[in-house]
């Protein structure tokens, strides 16, 4: 199973019957699509004490895990704004970025370089076609 498909089923099994997940899915790509998204996320992670965390995903080995309240921490106001965009909890929705972010931002991040322009938009147009959303 590659990357995509466990992205895929890590979201969906998260949320499944709640339909939500390629919303909140595509809404995090677009939202990463956005000027300096991927360095704006990886900057914020950063600044919030969550470097190591963020800088194992840029990085080439093991992607360490975040908790829902690290999520929340570093990333609340976001969270909040997806969580009404879509109708879940706040909680709903920080479990599902913390399934997703590691795999989104490492495979988004290959060799460990962040993309910038025309590589970071082929990437998240992969990501969106893979994922159905």
């Amino acid at each position: 199973m590659g990357l995509f498909d466990e992205l895929k089923n890590a979201a969906g099994s998260l949320l499944s019957g709640q339909g939500a997940t390629s919303p909140v899915a595509g809404s995090v790509l677009d939202q990463l699509g956005q000027g300096g998204g991927l360095s704006g996320l990886v900057q914020t992670l950063q600044q919030k004490g969550l470097g190591d965390v963020v800088g194992s995903w840029v990085g080439t080995g093991k992607n360490l895990p975040i908790s829902p309240q690290q999520v929340q921490q570093a990333l609340g106001g976001q969270v909040q704004q997806l969580a009404a965009q879509h109708g879940l909890s706040p909680d709903a929705v920080s479990q599902t970025l913390l399934q997703i972010l590691p795999g989104l931002v490492d495979h988004l991040t290959p060799g460990g370089q962040a993309p910038s322009g025309q590589a970071l938009e082929q990437g998240l147009a992969a990501l969106r076609s893979k994922l159905g959303i």
